[in-house]
């Protein structure tokens, strides 16, 4: 396996993904029927792939339903139509090998940080031995090994996800699904997690598949961009952040100057403004 190279700048980075390919979304529908007998049409006709170790990023405007994709994926949600296929495998239900990542926290108020780290394996007959050493893995990934025996209500939000991505990860699911994990911090504390979650990737060779409405984050986290249109969700152009040069780079301000960047964000907030649902109000 090609391993990670250094830039003159110091940055990490990351080797192009091997074209494997991991996830195939073909064709994905979800109509909701209404108790006035009405029929919502949610998502239509959405197709793409996702890589083996890539970081697959859905972004789109409010409402496009680019989180009731992500949640069909997990299982946890049933298509309307259209078919959806893990490592060769159609998904037809929840299953361990889909992780996925929540933007609310979901911690277990009355479990240390190791034993939620600890929770999923236990469940499924993971020897106490091997708990604990995945366990301290995982956590030392995210930074908490000095707060591993402390409660979720000692911990700040940033600190609460980085709890809820050791414990998916330590389950080893084949993709990570991951629902506007950063929505709820600050601007600070967001940033920050970005671009460890970009060093976390890197260190855990994981495919992820993650849903957002912010375009830097997009930009900085995204291997692969899926936009899609407002509703009802249609996949409007696939985006590969070639900009960075096959690269993942863990310093936010260094993407931001790269060439390239500036096209990219404005191309793409062009077309979010065309989507827009409030677009027609102002015109």
């Amino acid at each position: 396996m090609a391993q990670p190279a250094q830039t003159e700048a110091g940055l990490e980075t990351k080797p192009p993904v091997n074209g494997d390919t991991k996830l195939i979304v073909t064709g994905l529908m979800k109509e909701y029927h209404l108790s006035s007998g009405e029929n919502i049409q949610a998502v239509v006709d959405v197709s793409f792939d996702v890589q083996d170790n890539e970081v697959c990023v859905l972004l789109g405007p409010s409402g496009c339903g680019k989180s009731t994709v992500l949640r069909m994926v997990a299982g946890l949600e049933e298509p309307s139509g259209g078919s959806l296929v893990l490592d060769g495998h159609e998904i037809v239900e929840p299953g361990r090998d889909r992780g996925m990542v929540f933007q609310s926290y979901t911690s277990f108020d009355w479990l240390s940080v190791q034993e939620n780290v600890e929770y999923g394996m236990r469940l499924n007959s993971v020897s106490k031995a091997e708990r604990r050493e995945k366990a301290a893995h995982f956590i030392n990934l995210v930074n908490l090994t000095k707060f591993k025996d402390a409660f979720p209500s000692q911990l700040s939000g940033g600190m609460k996800q980085r709890v809820a991505i050791a414990r998916t990860l330590a389950n080893e699911p084949a993709i990570l699904l991951m629902d506007e994990p950063f929505g709820a911090l600050d601007a600070e504390t967001r940033w920050t997690m970005q671009e460890l979650l970009l060093h976390i990737m890197e260190s855990s060779q994981t495919t992820v598949l993650m849903v957002t409405h912010d375009i830097e984050e997009a930009i900085l986290l995204a291997d692969r961009i899926v936009f899609m249109t407002r509703h009802p969700g249609r996949v409007r152009e696939e985006l590969m952040t070639e900009f960075k040069g096959g690269r993942r780079i863990a310093d936010k301000e260094a993407v931001i100057n790269l060439p390239g960047y500036s096209e990219l964000d404005r191309h793409i907030m062009h077309m979010m403004r065309e989507e827009s649902p409030n677009r027609d109000v102002f015109t």
